[in-house]
């Protein structure tokens, strides 16, 4: 790392630990707890037999508690185009998330959460399986071994059905620290469909931020309405490290008004692969990001999101990945912006509405156009998604209509007629918009 404020910021994280880790269970980057809580508890009139009591029950310890929960969703969704792919993906190979399939049932995720707890730590192991976990684990490809068969250090096959898996550790009320694989701070949406209100995730998440990181974190929580995170972790998204250099991570956690939460995040790290000599060549991968939640009323929310990216150089591991113009000299940005409208009518239903716009014109991202001379280009695109939620078996079973349309920008001139985003149902890429509607489910045990 040639970085000197990056190299002292992380000898100040190993030796001078007491500043960092995942924020404290009620500034977590859950979508059900992006609400900070605000404001005192009542006061009231304690005892000297409630003291002692409470004395008493402080001197014992106790006992740490174990728990299983987790979610499936399945999904059936038709794109109006009818591609005859039969898939949302587009000519980028990234058009969408999850979602991929139409004109068929499919299923999602099957994910399964080990929690144990006691007073002072905390141990999580998140296997998902699935086809949304493995598109959730991009680039992570086992290795089935060698020419006669034999599987030679095949530590990726398994690691690939882990979503999360870290020790958490708190020092005080106040110091927490986090160790393993998490999911990203980043953004407001979330890989896991039980916890986004809307069950295909935008262009932004899919094509813009990590997907999540290993590394080590802490965090500090100056009062129940601000905390800081700072972390050191290998990069983001690959199971293994295909460089020296360690990236940087922070967030810090506001409740700056009784209803309105805000998440500021950052990420700086080098991805290039190390040459032959096992060296790391200059480059540079950054986001900037800032999410939040306004509480309108008890029934109505607005959650907004926005970020801004930057890169110089490749992004290596497993593979290369370079931009569009295959100039890794220059630095090239990206960004995007996202506003949510939900409202819950009942305990039943509730209906949200969530509008985007997605820049990625310099091409440094997966989401790009492909003219008619099969050269790769940047793109952007606006997105709006209506969906609602009907919350069944008390709860646990969540059903989600949902219709989208995504709209992307257009090549122009007659020989690009062909060389739109979207495919026809002729196989031909002659759209540069598509809208699909369907139903998801999911339940949550």
């Amino acid at each position: 790392m040639k970085n000197p404020i990056q190299r002292f910021a992380i000898y100040v994280m190993l030796i001078a630990s007491p500043i960092v880790v995942n924020a404290q269970d009620n500034l977590s980057a859950s979508l059900d707890n992006r609400r900070l809580p605000v404001g005192k508890e009542d006061e009231k009139i304690v005892t000297e037999g409630e003291k002692k009591e409470e004395v008493k029950q402080e001197a014992e310890p106790e006992p740490g508690k174990f728990s299983i929960n987790g979610y499936l969703d399945s999904y059936y969704f038709t794109n109006f185009n009818k591609p005859a792919s039969r898939d949302n993906m587009g000519i980028s190979g990234v058009g969408r998330g999850f979602d991929r399939r139409v004109d068929q049932f499919q299923l999602g995720m099957v994910q399964t959460v080990m929690k144990y707890t006691n007073k002072k730590s905390e141990m999580i192991a998140d296997l998902a399986y699935g086809p949304s976990a493995q598109y959730g684990n991009y680039g992570n490809v086992p290795n089935f071994g060698n020419a006669y068969g034999y599987a030679i250090g095949n530590d990726t096959y398994s690691s690939v059905i882990i979503k999360q898996a870290y020790f958490k550790y708190n020092a005080t009320d106040k110091l927490s620290f986090t160790m393993g694989q998490f999911g990203t701070h980043i953004g407001y949406e979330l890989i896991e469909a039980s916890l986004n209100y809307f069950y295909s995730i935008n262009h932004t998440f899919n094509s813009g931020i990590p997907f999540y990181h290993t590394g080590l974190k802490s965090t500090y929580a100056f009062s129940d309405k601000v905390s800081l995170m700072l972390g050191v972790v290998n990069g983001f998204d690959y199971v293994h490290d295909n460089n020296r250099s360690k990236g940087l991570i922070g967030q810090l956690a506001l409740a700056p008004a009784e209803k309105l939460t805000m998440y500021i995040n950052y990420i700086t790290t080098n991805e290039s692969n190390s040459d032959t000599q096992g060296k790391t060549p200059k480059g540079n991968f950054t986001v900037y990001d800032i999410n939040g939640v306004y509480t309108v009323s008890d029934k109505f929310y607005i959650g907004y999101w926005a970020m801004l990216g930057t890169q110089h150089g490749t992004l290596g591991s497993p593979g290369t990945f370079v931009p569009a113009d295959g100039d890794v000299d220059a630095t090239k940005k990206w960004w995007g912006a996202n506003l949510y409208f939900v409202y819950n009518t009942s305990d039943l239903f509730s209906i949200g509405l969530r509008a985007e716009t997605f820049n990625n014109d310099s091409g440094a991202r997966g989401l790009r156009s492909l003219d008619s001379n099969n050269a790769w280009a940047g793109t952007s695109a606006n997105t709006f998604t209506l969906t609602g939620t009907f919350n069944l078996a008390e709860g646990n079973l969540m059903l989600k209509p949902e219709l989208r349309l995504d709209s992307f920008k257009k090549l122009g001139g007659s020989a690009n007629e062909n060389s739109q985003q979207f495919q026809d149902s002729d196989g031909n890429y002659t759209k540069n918009s598509q809208t699909t509607l369907g139903m998801a489910a999911i339940y949550k045990f």
